[in-house]
């Protein structure tokens, strides 16, 4: 019997933006995978280290931060602060012996619906691939 590997996959939303294109989405009934998880934050630059840390220790196979695209933010620079910590994370990743390509950054905007849909398929869909590669 052969069992198919399930990415469990984290996501931090920005409430203007992204969490607005996932209700999009959502509005049009438009299906994403049912092993995203999302958590909505009222900015991506409150999306501490320790919270995507967290979430790894818990089990994720993957972290997704999803932001307002550049000079949208709705607090003036948090998405620009979020795309540092993003940086800084992956390096804490390689020292931590967890592949980087397990944490991911794209920026959606409330009008982009589809995009959300696209991104998070791709995300899960790849997780699950890096997952189940030989070593």
């Amino acid at each position: 019997m052969s069992t198919t590997f399930e990415a469990k996959v984290v996501g931090f939303l920005c409430n203007w933006c992204s969490y607005a294109g996932a209700d999009k989405a959502g509005g049009a009934q438009k299906p994403y995978p049912h092993n995203f998880k999302i958590i909505r934050v009222m900015c991506s630059g409150r999306v501490e280290p320790e919270f995507v840390l967290e979430a790894f220790r818990k089990g994720a196979t993957g972290v997704v931060i999803l932001a307002c695209h550049p000079g949208d933010c709705h607090y003036k620079t948090g998405n620009v602060i979020a795309a540092g910590r993003f940086r800084l994370l992956k390096k804490l990743l390689i020292q931590l012996g967890i592949d980087e390509k397990r944490l991911i950054m794209e920026y959606i905007s409330a009008s982009e619906g589809e995009r959300f849909i696209e991104v998070i398929t791709k995300t899960v869909r790849d997780l699950e691939s890096l997952e189940t590669a030989p070593a």
